[in-house]
């Protein structure tokens, strides 16, 4: 649907049961098929996406940012009101200032636009981490150039030149009609994205030293800010992509650095659930066996991929970075030291004779093992297992009916 700022519609592939919600935010620089790709991989994932395209005049005008932003949390509350889930804020390129800045305002409320104190405790729930694609950018008047002409423009015959000259007389005229208080939004732009970090959700900034509009040194100054907030980092770094182009150069790395974050977005959401049920003091015992399922299957399959694909279990904790082109990795830390993790502990144990347990086992366990050949060994009150088992037909009959 159109709304005052831009449109916002569900992209993706159609999902009923979805493990949470990817809220993805673009200006009108990024073109709408390039976010049906994004859209696919978090349907992939189980995740549906609810896309926010900003139109041009939303990065310049706060007014429009501030109407955009509030129609996105009204629909994510729709959804989040049926079923509530992790949310994972996921901004592209321009993204950043057309609407997700204004966003965090709403729920900080340091806004005009409020919501009332139960939508805003729920969506501050939900919400689970942060995922920055080329971004944030640092849109100063000679960064709104690289901005100010539709892709398609770009794609005119003519010479570059001539395009550069256009693009900046775009950029030097909104900086006379919108921008005028260009300083103080800046200002309050990026205070903005810093108060996400009270939030409670981990960063995950996927960035290129090739690409121009969000330098490498103004992503990781970023994130090192965050980091010394208190946020929870991972930087993924790759030397060959453009602007938002890192998923369409490394697709595989890009979706196991997403895969890996939404698995710990999930995490994430279980553990705020559990610690508001503590402190309100409801107890839904139901809800509580669903989070300890989800962060076992998360433990589960993390165990499993290190041991796959790492001889060692070692990483660091809680932030790291990441260069996908096989170098060695820079801390943003210089003084953070090695952590290891104790796999020796285990994940949260499922009953199998609770209802989840047994929807769990049944899935896994063959039902019926009647004219199986199986042998047993040991005894029962002295006398072999098997013969214990003639003289006590009851006996038999629960282990018929063992499951295990």
């Amino acid at each position: 649907m159109w709304v005052d700022g831009g449109r916002l519609y569900w992209g993706g592939e159609e999902i009923r049961k979805f493990e949470g919600v990817a809220v993805i935010f673009a200006w009108i620089s990024i073109q709408e098929k390039h976010l049906r790709n994004y859209a696919d991989m978090f349907a992939s994932l189980g995740w549906k996406s609810l896309i926010c395209h900003a139109d041009f005049l939303s990065l310049f005008s706060t007014e429009k940012a501030t109407s955009l932003a509030f129609a996105v949390l009204n629909e994510l509350l729709e959804e989040l009101k049926i079923r509530p889930c992790p949310v994972v804020f996921a901004s592209f390129s321009g993204g950043s200032k057309s609407c997700t800045y204004k966003v965090f305002k709403i729920i900080e409320g340091t806004c005009e636009a409020q919501l009332n104190l139960d939508d805003n405790r729920l969506v501050r729930t939900c919400i689970s981490g942060h995922i920055y694609d080329s971004g944030p950018v640092d849109f100063t008047s000679d960064v709104t150039a690289h901005f100010a002409l539709h892709p398609t423009i770009c794609k005119i015959p003519g010479s570059s030149k001539l395009l550069s000259w256009v693009a900046g007389t775009v950029a030097s005229g909104l900086d006379a009609l919108f921008l005028t208080q260009f300083d103080s939004q800046r200002i309050d732009y990026w205070q903005a994205l810093y108060s996400s970090v009270s939030l409670g959700a981990p960063y995950l900034f996927l960035c290129s030293e090739s690409d121009e509009p969000a330098p490498y040194h103004v992503v990781s100054k970023f994130a090192q800010r965050v980091m010394d907030l208190g946020g929870d980092v991972k930087l993924v770094k790759w030397n060959g992509s453009p602007h938002v182009g890192h998923f369409m150069n490394y697709p595989t790395e890009y979706k196991a650095s997403v895969t890996n974050f939404l698995e710990k977005a999930t995490v994430i959401y279980c553990n705020k659930i559990q610690q508001l049920r503590f402190i309100t003091g409801s107890k839904d015992e139901i809800s509580e066996l669903i989070c300890d399922l989800q962060i076992a299957a998360v433990n589960s399959n993390e165990s499993l991929r290190r041991v796959a694909t790492e001889p060692n279990d070692h990483f660091f904790l809680p932030s790291s970075v990441v260069d996908q082109n096989g170098r060695d990795s820079n801390s943003l830390q210089d003084d953070r030291k090695e952590k290891t993790v104790d796999l020796s502990n285990s994940p949260p144990s499922i009953s199998a004779h609770s209802v989840l347990g047994e929807i769990l086992f049944d899935a896994c366990v063959p039902k019926n093992v009647e004219g199986w050949d199986i042998k047993f060994s040991g005894s029962l009150n002295g006398q072999p297992l098997g013969s214990a088992c003639r003289k006590s037909p009851n006996a038999f009959k629960r282990l018929r009916r063992s499951r295990l």
